[in-house]
């Protein structure tokens, strides 16, 4: 599978986010329990979620091994007060290194290493924080669309 990587200039997405602090290895077991927290929020407050996607926001760890804080989330129209774990928040705004990755889950993976690999060719750092737009549910993997997104410095 070839990787199209693009520079882009983002906006901020408004998110309803809960956040975790997970070893990486972790992320597959903390994201449901943590999205289930959003969406029933979500459910409470009519027009605060119209179209948007699940959204996972990635904050580098400060070191190898440390914890990640990932804020799990989905768009929202506007902000909003905190309500427990729910919090608003947004992804961050500027230039991009982003690819589109068609496929299972299991396969995210190729997708972000294939963007790092971009970035070392290119002499290109990153900013910190990388985020995954998750496209609309299939229940056929191949038609699965996730877009891996990375802030650059």
């Amino acid at each position: 599978m070839t990787v199209r990587v693009s520079v882009n200039i983002v906006p901020a997405r408004k998110l309803a986010a809960v956040r975790r602090e997970v070893a990486p290895g972790a992320i597959g077991s903390a994201w449901r329990p943590a999205l289930d927290q959003v969406w029933s929020f979500l459910r409470s407050q009519p027009g605060l979620r119209t179209d948007g996607h699940n959204i996972f926001v990635y904050h580098e760890p400060p070191g190898k091994g440390a914890l990640m804080s990932v804020d799990f989330g989905v768009e929202v129209t506007r902000g909003f007060a905190t309500s427990g774990e729910v919090y608003a928040t947004e992804t961050p705004a500027g230039e991009v290194a982003e690819a589109v990755h068609v496929g299972g889950y299991d396969r995210l993976g190729d997708t972000h290493r294939a963007i790092r690999a971009w970035a070392e060719a290119q002499e290109r750092g990153f900013a910190g924080q990388s985020w995954e737009i998750y496209g609309d549910w299939s229940d056929d993997p191949a038609a699965l669309e996730t877009t891996v997104v990375y802030l650059l410095k």
